[in-house]
């Protein structure tokens, strides 16, 4: 039993919302991670970018049209505030909702809540432009001096509220009518098992009965692909963009940045069981770790052994319990030595048996938004007994000695998974998860 739950209340998973570039809802996700198809291709949504070759996850069928029309019909009035992250973000709490058929009439609204998370959100230069320009036109110096006064008088009324990271949380709390704790983080890839587990905290200390907690990002914008494109390694290779996400293979070239969003109704199971829902998995435990030198530099390693031993200790158990490990698996070429480094050091004597798998190789990084798309594809697999494979892997690398299914898609005789995610800067959280 975690610190802080009351003997007996367990966490379960009645509800899975996805907006990814493999598809909207559960049921079109699951179909093209079961054929072993990509959805990473040239994005259409923009004409150019700072990624290579224009090559990202991109949710093609999440259109302005289909935003308004469809995922957030309920919302249309609010969507004038919403950048696509954050629409992003809330049309799959909407799907979660949906799918756990859970009669909002018919709860308290005081024990729902949300734990959300999201990258920070930037503005893209049509929004910045034209206030720019109003601190100094072309040829002059930019005068910071004017901006306070004339600059953000030419930015749009409502700029702020579309670009804020916890504004996710915000309208999901308003639609739900959610008045209980709610929260917003901001770890990058992190975010997904830290909301969900401060999520399953929450419900198991007894402050609340159900929690809607997701994830929501975009590495596929304007300004977010070039910051992106600076910080980190992207595969510009091979010509099949397909194929560039490459998670612990050796000749992995880099990462693939992508956007998308994953969000969860998580219930106390009595009260789960009590409205005859149907349960998709238990939540077991979680851990987080951040490690970074005096000097700046990040450890990667040493927060991954952390936020698993800390996982696995949170939920009582051990590593030859873990049936599978969803890595983190950037496809970056230290990154994931990092990581299989950091297996190897926790998982001892069953590390190179322990079947790893890496479904950013499916959808790309998102950024906030990868980790919580990734618990739902191992539950989605586990569902249908099996571990989903690594695409894209052909080669073993001899320094990532870890057990990465590849090729096809492997019995799962254990339904017990580690979720893991790591980001730049040396913030790791895990979770573990259980399907019946």
């Amino acid at each position: 039993m975690s610190e802080g739950q009351i003997e007996g209340r367990r966490v379960v998973i009645t509800g899975m919302g996805v907006m990814s570039p493999l598809g909207i809802g559960v049921d079109t996700f699951w179909e093209n991670l079961s054929q072993g198809n990509s959805g990473i291709a040239k994005v259409e949504g923009l004409s150019h970018s700072a990624l290579p070759g224009n090559v990202a996850g991109e949710v093609k069928d999440f259109t302005e049209t289909a935003a308004r029309k469809q995922y957030l019909k309920k919302q249309r009035k609010s969507i004038k505030v919403m950048c696509r992250e954050i629409q992003l973000g809330v049309a799959s709490a909407g799907l979660a909702l949906d799918h756990s058929a859970i009669d909002l009439e018919q709860i308290d609204h005081q024990r729902f809540g949300i734990a959300f998370g999201a990258n920070l959100m930037l503005s893209p230069p049509s929004v910045l432009g034209p206030a720019s320009l109003v601190c100094g036109g072309p040829g002059e110096s930019f005068n910071y001096d004017r901006w306070g006064t004339e600059g953000l008088a030419a930015m749009e009324p409502l700029w702020l509220l579309k670009y804020l990271p916890n504004m996710p949380a915000c309208h999901i709390g308003i639609f739900a009518d959610a008045r209980g704790p709610n929260n917003s983080l901001t770890l990058a890839e992190a975010s997904g098992n830290l909301a969900i587990g401060e999520a399953f905290r929450i419900i198991g200390r007894g402050d609340a009965e159900m929690m809607i907690a997701g994830t929501t990002g975009t590495r596929v914008h304007p300004v977010k692909s070039t910051h992106t494109a600076l910080w980190d390694t992207l595969a510009d290779s091979p010509d099949n963009p397909a194929h560039r996400c490459r998670p612990f293979d050796q000749n992995r070239k880099g990462q693939v940045a992508a956007e998308g969003a994953c969000s969860f109704l998580l219930e106390e199971e009595e009260h789960a069981k009590a409205r005859g829902a149907t349960i998709y998995a238990s939540v077991l435990g979680g851990g987080s770790s951040c490690v970074i030198s005096r000097e700046g530099k990040p450890n990667l390693r040493q927060a991954l052994v952390n936020s698993m031993r800390s996982a696995l200790n949170d939920a009582g158990m051990t590593a030859g319990d873990i049936g599978h490990i969803n890595a983190n698996g950037w496809g970056d070429l230290e990154g994931d030595i990092a990581e299989a480094q950091a297996i190897l050091e926790v998982f001892g004597d069953v590390a190179r048996t322990v079947p790893v798998t890496g479904l950013k190789s499916y959808f790309g990084n998102s950024g906030a938004g990868c980790g919580t798309l990734e618990l739902a594809g191992s539950i989605c697999g586990l569902r249908h007994g099996v571990i989903l494979p690594t695409l894209n892997f052909e080669t073993v690398d001899p320094e990532c000695p870890i057990n990465v299914v590849h090729g096809e898609a492997v019995q799962a005789l254990n339904k017990t998974v580690l979720n893991l995610n790591v980001t730049r800067v040396g913030q790791s959280s895990a979770l573990i998860a259980q399907v019946a």
